[in-house]
């Protein structure tokens, strides 16, 4: 259970009241930090869900169309909101799923690519904040992000497990392509799976279809919750299905009747039997509203309809099932009596598979058949609307209003920040996303935009669907980018150098991006300014080389400025480097160059110093902080250093990159160390410049 304690902090010239400690701290969104429940699926398409797009075609009642049905996610949806320019970070899982959890874009994810089973950073998690918070934590379902020998220097094997990365329990796959196969031990693709709880394998799965194993891992693990020593604590659930993707395995048998406490799914714990649909014909079930399914293959009324082919009732019943654990999960918050102070997103990780790997009878499946790709061109492993637009849908009674719909751009990597919002709590300074409370709640305040960023390489192609417009057919991928400006959407394919022009879409007016607005009147601009902010937001990986890695980032156009920079600073009991957006300052100022040893500064646990950088000439700048405490560099919104997460004090930390002359922002973030003495030491190394403190002289205000 959390407790309350009282801090007494040390800090610069002065003491900390333990009054500022509650006043400057974030209020809780509601009167106790909500649970949060984030369920994520595996390969489900925008298309996929009802309310996004199967009601349209159920509603046109295109014979040749088939629709598949998603009733509890519907209603979730009505009674929510929905989120219909959600992007996932990338169109791939492993860096997908390590986006969301570290709450960064790909710009500086350390799992990029092609990257499956490599260690997550050692950083902020999603977890970890929240656990940190005073949450109790689950991940369920599949990881991926273990680590092993081939990315892991030392040879230690699965360094980032789920309980190194902020979670105290884990029930699921710990291997990325476990999660191919939804029975673990009976699986038809591979050999047998391990599922693990915590550092422990589990045996007698027998007849476990995992689509059903984790919805009941999932209702046991809150149930014993609530009846737990942490009862009183929140909770946070990371609810991870590794359906609908790879083998379209059938459940046993139909979803058992009701829900909740006593009915759907449940936890038996026996070996052999171990959850209430441990019996029957493994890979056997097809969904009654599918079994007998018939559509106008032809597209000709006058000749005979012809039944679904088998694949794609494997698939509709597939994510049926998801649609019904949902529902089951739902009802247990219900029976619970805790619905009202639980929120709950529901997203996917990318776009609609298709799969070559797989063995026909799973190949076959186009994702063309539900156009599983929604009204959007692409699929999975494409930087275009289909393979990252995600049907994502936020649940919150009371908080959240229903019928909401949240129609400007947003990212994946948004939730950390969201959740830590809700939580009452500070997100760390290192994250890229933004809290998307304020649209969510649809109240006064200003939402703040989302950086819309992704980078992606394959070596593959855009499939040649019909559906799709012949430009993208068959297109080279290679080296890929994706960049939102204001309304726009940039997308460059097969990308040789950084000179490469983006194509430009209005994708609210052209969903499927077959207007290429790159050569119309005023797009010189908009195609400058992409080029320019996908090098300000973004910082090399040399594991995950790209044409651009060593172009030079361009100023900010000139104008007047003054000497000297701004800075502010807070108190409170910070567990980490704060984004200090959310917070009201105790104290602000300017100074002619970062510094914590100034009067007013006294007392106060954080300091941010923001301006700009005058770079005197092109080159590689070299930057370095030491910090008592800990201390943070943005240059634009490229996180040059990050001397937060195990950052131990009195450690010089450096950070290469290549400026062209000119005005660049900059943000320092600066934390002291309890009983320490302060310092923040700020210096850099360029063209013609020894390792030096940054002069006064460098340092621009507004």
């Amino acid at each position: 259970m959390r407790t309350n304690v009282i801090v007494w902090i040390t800090v610069l010239c002065g003491i900390v009241n333990p009054i500022d400690l509650q006043a400057q701290k974030v209020k809780p969104r509601s009167a106790k930090q909500p649970n949060i429940i984030f369920i994520l699926t595996d390969d489900l398409g925008y298309g996929d869900v009802g309310v996004f797009y199967q009601k349209l075609r159920e509603k046109n009642n295109n014979r040749s169309e088939p629709w598949m049905f998603t009733p509890h996610l519907d209603r979730l949806a009505v009674k929510g909101a929905q989120l219909t320019q959600q992007y996932c970070a990338a169109p791939v899982c492993a860096p997908s799923r390590a986006s969301l959890l570290l709450g960064v874009s790909q710009g500086h994810s350390n799992i990029r690519d092609n990257q499956f089973d490599k260690a997550l950073e050692n950083n902020h998690t999603m977890a970890s904040v929240l656990n940190t918070s005073g949450y109790a934590t689950a991940a369920i379902g599949k990881w991926g992000l273990q680590g092993d020998k081939k990315w892991d220097k030392d040879g230690e094997q699965w360094p980032s497990h789920p309980l190194n990365r902020g979670f105290d329990y884990f029930f699921g796959y710990m291997r990325h392509g476990d999660g191919h196969e939804h029975y673990p031990k009976e699986g038809v693709y591979r050999s047998p799976k391990k599922v693990w709880e915590n550092r422990d394998t589990v045996d007698g799965l027998d007849k476990c279809y995992t689509g059903d194993l984790w919805t009941a891992a999932a209702k046991k693990w809150i149930m014993d919750h609530k009846k737990g020593k942490q009862a009183k604590s929140p909770f946070f659930m990371y609810l991870a299905y590794d359906t609908p993707h790879a083998v379209l395995e059938l459940p046993t048998q139909a979803y058992p009747q009701g829900g909740g406490l006593k009915g759907g799914l449940q936890w038996l714990g026996t070996a052999g039997h171990m959850i209430n649909t441990a019996t029957g014909k493994v890979d056997s079930w097809i969904h009654p509203d599918y079994a007998n399914a018939v559509y106008d293959d032809d597209n000709n009324p006058s000749t005979p309809e012809k039944p679904w082919p088998e694949v794609y009732k494997r698939y509709a019943t597939s994510v049926r099932r998801i649609d019904s654990g949902v529902g089951d999960i739902v009802a247990l918050l219900k029976d619970l009596n805790i619905d009202s102070n639980t929120m709950i997103v529901f997203t996917s990780d990318n776009g609609p598979s298709l799969e070559s790997y797989l063995p026909k009878t799973y190949a076959e499946n186009l994702p063309d058949f539900f156009n599983s790709f929604g009204p959007f061109d692409g699929v999975k492993r494409d930087v275009l609307e289909g393979g990252v637009r995600m049907p994502t849908i936020a649940f919150w009674p009371g908080h959240i209003p229903a019928g909401h719909k949240i129609k400007t751009p947003n990212m994946s990597y948004d939730w950390l920040p969201t959740f830590t919002d809700i939580a009452g709590v500070a997100a760390p300074a290192r994250t890229d996303g933004v809290s998307l409370f304020p649209a969510l709640s649809n109240k006064s305040g200003t939402q703040r935009k989302s950086k819309v960023y992704i980078e992606y390489f394959n070596n593959g192609k855009t499939p040649d669907l019909k559906e799709f417009d012949l430009k993208h057919q068959n297109r080279k991928r290679n080296q890929m980018q994706m960049i939102g400006i204001d309304n726009l959407i940039g997308v460059r394919y097969d990308i040789k150098s950084h000179a490469d022009n983006f194509e430009i879409y209005d994708v609210a007016k052209d969903p499927r991006q077959t207007k290429n607005l790159a050569n119309e009147t005023g797009m010189a601009d908009v195609q400058k300014q992409m080029k320019e902010r996908v090098l300000q937001l973004r910082r090399p990986d040399t594991t995950a080389s790209r044409p651009y890695d060593n172009e030079f980032v361009s100023p900010i156009a000139k104008k007047t400025t003054n000497a000297g920079v701004f800075w502010k600073a807070y108190s409170g009991n910070f567990n980490w480097i704060p984004d200090v957006s959310s917070l009201v300052p105790a104290a602000s100022g300017q100074t002619n160059r970062p510094s914590v040893n100034l009067k007013d500064m006294a007392g106060k646990s954080v300091c941010f110093f923001e301006g700009y950088l005058q770079i005197p000439a092109d080159g590689s700048y070299t930057f370095y902080l030491n910090a008592d405490g800990g201390a943070l560099l943005r240059i634009h919104d490229a996180l040059v250093i990050d001397a937060d997460f195990g950052y131990k004090g009195n450690e010089e930390r450096q950070g290469k990159i290549l400026l062209k002359a000119g005005l660049h922002p900059f943000r320092v973030y600066y934390k002291t160390k309890p009983k320490g003495s302060p310092l923040l030491d700020f210096k850099w190394e360029g063209p013609g410049i020894a390792k030096q403190p940054v002069p006064a002289a460098i340092f621009r205000r507004d």
